[in-house]
């Protein structure tokens, strides 16, 4: 009865707005269209849309159809992928998602070895922000995700990498720059600049500000990491980072990192994979890879 070009119809006009449009995108006539998703109705005598002037708007069964086509067409696509893979001898496709901002660049040294290693494994990095992470493992739109925030969800498993520390990274000419530590006060005046994140994410907030009711004199956001530390350098603002990024910036820019409070803001990065894909053997390598790149810090701490 149900099957998958009706969870496709149901989503196209969704997103199309109308069945002449969803009709063109999926390459069927507007009436075979209608005939098709008509007879699903009579089959389960319920309907899926209903009409208001020359608009459709979908009924609770349709919404629901909407809901099964977000998580189930997915799969699909991917495992018809996988399979033509298999057919033409190729290995598969690792796509990995970031929710690690400051990571891309760790990331960068790990996929150039893997590749060399597995040939036939071609990789893919999302780096959104505002990245839906949980939720594009369960869709089947990535296959691995980098994060700070594991979540305790059944089907998903999360394997520590490596432990960092946040650190706030500072102009070298800073009058901060000299301090062993800084306390959440110091920044009251500060320039905070951050990825486009919302703000309950930031560690610099939830876990330094925050909880003494401190906020900067103002708070920009920048999507690039360079961006961000050039603006630091050159004495616009301050911003919060692994210490490990931070150093690697210090060596090539006038940028230091500075410890948030006494005992400082520990942190560690994840991968999380679903539970079944733990046995493919090109994402065990790429886990095992991960865990023997772990960024170098300096001793002086």
């Amino acid at each position: 009865m149900l099957e998958r070009i009706h969870l496709a119809i149901v989503q196209e006009v969704e997103k199309q707005g109308s069945l002449t449009a969803a009709a063109d995108v999926l390459c069927v006539t507007q009436s075979a269209l209608s005939h098709s998703m008509k007879k699903l109705e009579n089959q389960l005598g319920t309907d899926i849309w209903l009409r208001e002037g020359r608009s459709l708007r979908l009924t609770q069964a349709g919404q629901y159809l909407l809901a099964v086509a977000g998580r189930v067409l997915p799969q699909l696509d991917l495992a018809e992928t996988r399979l033509q893979q298999y057919a033409q001898g190729e290995r598969g496709a690792l796509r990995i998602g970031m929710e690690c901002h400051p990571c891309y660049q760790w990331l960068l040294k790990i996929v150039s070895p893997y590749l060399a290693a597995w040939p036939d494994v071609d990789v893919d990095v999302k780096q959104k922000f505002q990245f839906g992470g949980i939720g594009a493992l369960f869709g089947y739109e990535i296959d691995l995700l980098v994060t700070p925030d594991p979540l305790d969800k059944p089907g998903i498993v999360f394997q520590p990498v490596f432990d960092y520390e946040q650190v706030l990274a500072v102009a070298r000419n800073h009058p901060l720059a000299q301090r062993a530590q800084v306390r959440p006060k110091d920044l009251a005046g500060e320039v905070l600049i951050t990825y486009p994140v919302a703000t309950e994410r930031l560690d610099i907030f939830n876990q330094f500000l925050l909880p003494q009711n401190i906020t900067p004199r103002r708070h920009k956001t920048i999507e690039t990491t360079d961006i961000m530390m050039q603006m630091v350098a050159s004495g616009r603002g301050v911003t919060a980072l692994p210490r490990w990024l931070v150093e690697e910036y210090a060596s090539k820019m006038d940028v230091v990192p500075v410890r948030l409070g006494a005992k400082g803001i520990p942190k560690q990065i994840y991968l999380g994979a679903r539970e079944a894909d733990l046995q493919t053997d090109y994402v065990q390598a790429f886990i095992a890879l991960a865990k023997s790149a772990t960024p170098a810090v300096s001793a002086d701490r």
